[in-house]
């Protein structure tokens, strides 16, 4: 048997508006096994949160649509399971935080009522058992258990969030999406929820997808990383490879978006130029025309995966001896 508990192959999700074919994600492929950690990264548009709703098989239709591809979750293809095994899954086997924690909470029903649904619906207990369980697992986020009598508008943000938290592990799933759960959050509230979710995913040995801008949040919780852009996947490997041996373009220029403590610049090195509409994505290379390395090929031959050291992928040109570009390639074994 296969060690992966989560592998992603060829996946493309198309949505279908009056503007035309919205290209979200365009044959991505990824692996996970049980416990790690896959930082998902990109820009806003990059594709990241469909890939988070196909997995869950949660994209509205119309207007959206898997055209392709194949997610495999222990062994089964969750594109091939009925839509009652798939409200058996949900919340139960994988759980997902989504983006904001001030619209995932009902606001007419308490906190404790939403945690218990979520146990009594998937686990064999009373209402009795699964408020208690419900008790504990507000504790658990740092919650007094009392308060699973409040409501979401008495508390806070960060505290939502921590309840959100809260309903995702409730059942201790397998594989937990969390879709930029720190994006709402002020600094130190943010160092907490990350703390918090490295110790509970510690605890229950549970695998996650953790959607992100923030680079420094893969760094601190991430085992391996995905960069997306217009719906590809163009760098994956270790947090290591990413970090230390960055390669794409695209990778460059989003590293070159951070400030650096160690040294004084003036003005940050952003990268220039806007996402490509996703109805209309460039010819070749989705990144060439805001590439500072791109040439006539690029806008002509559009990049195959290039297989680095150690399982470090990347699709570039370069990389396939196709263009010469020493900045990149220089300190690059291609195997």
């Amino acid at each position: 048997m296969s060690d992966k508990l989560l592998d992603i192959k060829n996946l493309t999700i198309n949505y279908t508006t009056e503007d035309g074919v919205v290209n979200a994600v365009n044959g991505i492929d990824f692996d996970l096994k049980e416990g790690e950690t896959l930082g998902l990264v990109g820009e806003t548009g990059a594709g990241k949160t469909t890939t988070a709703l196909g997995i869950m098989r949660l994209v509205p239709n119309p207007p959206g649509k898997v055209v392709n591809g194949e997610i495999i979750f222990e062994g089964k293809n969750l594109l091939q399971e009925s839509e009652s095994d798939m409200r058996a899954i949900r919340g139960n086997l994988i759980s997902m935080i989504f983006q904001d924690p001030m619209t995932s909470l009902n606001p007419v029903m308490t906190v404790g009522e939403q945690i218990a649904e979520v146990i009594e619906l998937h686990q064999n207990v009373t209402r009795a058992q699964a408020w208690e369980k419900a008790k504990e697992m507000l504790e658990l986020v740092g919650i007094p258990g009392p308060r699973v009598q409040d409501y979401p508008h008495q508390f806070s943000g960060g505290m939502k969030q921590r309840v959100i938290i809260a309903i995702s592990l409730a059942c201790n799933p397998r594989l937990l999406i969390a879709d930029e759960p720190t994006t709402a959050l002020d600094v130190t509230i943010q160092a907490q929820v990350l703390d918090l979710m490295n110790d509970l995913k510690e605890k229950f040995k549970t695998a996650m997808v953790m959607i992100t801008h923030d680079l420094g949040v893969v760094a601190q919780v991430c085992d391996k990383v995905a960069i997306m852009y217009a719906g590809e996947i163009v760098e994956a490997g270790s947090l290591e490879d990413i970090y230390e041996r960055t390669s794409h373009p695209y990778t460059h220029g989003l590293f070159g978006s951070i400030p650096n403590l160690d040294e004084d610049t003036d003005r940050l090195n952003p990268i220039k130029g806007l996402m490509p509409d996703p109805t209309n994505l460039p010819t070749g290379c989705k990144f060439h025309p805001r590439c500072p390395h791109a040439q006539g090929l690029c806008k002509e031959r559009e990049p195959k995966t290039t297989v680095l050291n150690n399982g470090h992928r990347v699709r570039c040109l370069a990389y396939e001896g196709l263009i010469n570009v020493p900045a990149l390639t220089g300190q690059k074994e291609v195997v």
